[in-house]
């Protein structure tokens, strides 16, 4: 008889769906929740198993050997090194991150490079990697830079029947000077830049930044010795300037520029060291009528390229 059934959980109302007093959860149950994530991102995702794999095998450890990745950490620095296009291997996101428009654009674009892993990992493992720095849930992974030979580009410039036009610094340890020197040689048709492997910056996520992409098509060279990397330049044919407040020539009288010419700049505050300085062929000045003592490298590399690009013409 209807109603009078005995089996258990018997269903006796033909109503579907929440009832009185759901409290509006059916409704938000219903509410959008974002675009599909990328495979690589989707647990128990077959390409994600993958990445994960790839990403085990390629993560740095601490105490790594020299050239090891490096890691560039925080939403806003990892947003900043994917859209001036920083060579970088993987992308790591933390598990149940709170999802804001930097975490969703570093995806994106990571995703949209085609190059870069894309894996979610545990805080715990983020903080190893990062030695518990203020990660913010996201760590970029940059591999080492692939430096070239001093040699290679005089080579290179000959190659092209041109008159080689190089940079090298000299103590030079902040890598957003080395980038913008970078930059100003690629904007002024030089041919790359030298640096020494001690003591001095080198090509990191922050050079890459500001080069402003220009590093992708600027060689950098790394010299054991800066002096004797010098000295074989002048052996090629080429006359090494060096930069100096108390420098014997002024710019606008600096004939060099016209033929193959290593420009070599100190930094700021220590200028030229003692060997490199006594290697020069010649020393110039940058007249500076303001009153100003000194110019960082990345100003001084662009007003002197500069020069040299507008005799070269």
């Amino acid at each position: 008889m209807a109603g009078n059934s005995q089996r258990p959980n018997r269903r006796t109302s033909s109503k579907k769906g929440a009832q009185v007093g759901s409290g509006g959860k059916r409704r938000r149950g219903l509410e959008g929740k974002g675009p599909t994530p990328p495979a690589e991102m989707r647990k128990g995702h077959a390409k994600q198993r993958a990445a994960q794999a790839r990403a085990r095998r390629a993560a740095p450890r601490r105490g790594g050997a020299k050239g090891t990745a490096e890691l560039v950490v925080g939403r806003n620095p990892v947003v900043e090194a994917l859209r001036e296009g920083v060579p970088a291997t993987t992308l790591y996101v933390q598990q149940f991150i709170d999802n804001d428009d930097r975490v969703r654009e570093a995806v994106r674009i990571a995703g949209e490079r085609g190059t870069v892993h894309l894996l979610e990992a545990p805080r715990p493992e983020l903080d190893r990697m990062t030695n518990r720095l203020n990660h913010q849930g996201i760590v970029l992974q940059v591999p080492p830079y692939d430096y070239a030979h001093p040699e290679d580009l005089t080579a290179a410039a000959f190659d092209e029947g041109e008159d080689p036009l190089i940079v090298a610094l000299d103590g030079v340890t902040d890598p957003r000077n080395l980038g913008a020197v970078v930059r100003s040689v690629s904007a002024f048709g030089g041919h790359g830049v030298v640096v020494p492997e001690r003591r001095a910056a080198g090509m990191t996520a922050g050079a890459w930044k500001t080069s402003a992409g220009t590093a992708a098509r600027t060689p950098v060279a790394r010299a054991t010795n800066l002096t004797r990397a010098l000295q074989t330049y002048q052996k090629a044919g080429l006359t090494v300037v060096g930069l100096d407040a108390d420098g014997d020539v002024e710019l606008p009288a600096l004939e060099a520029l016209d033929g193959p010419v290593a420009l070599v700049i100190g930094s700021e505050g220590k200028g030229l060291s003692r060997l490199v300085g006594e290697t020069c062929d010649l020393r110039v000045r940058i007249p500076m009528p303001g009153g100003a003592e000194s110019l960082n490298a990345g100003v001084a590399a662009g007003v002197v390229l500069y020069e040299a690009a507008r005799r070269r013409a």
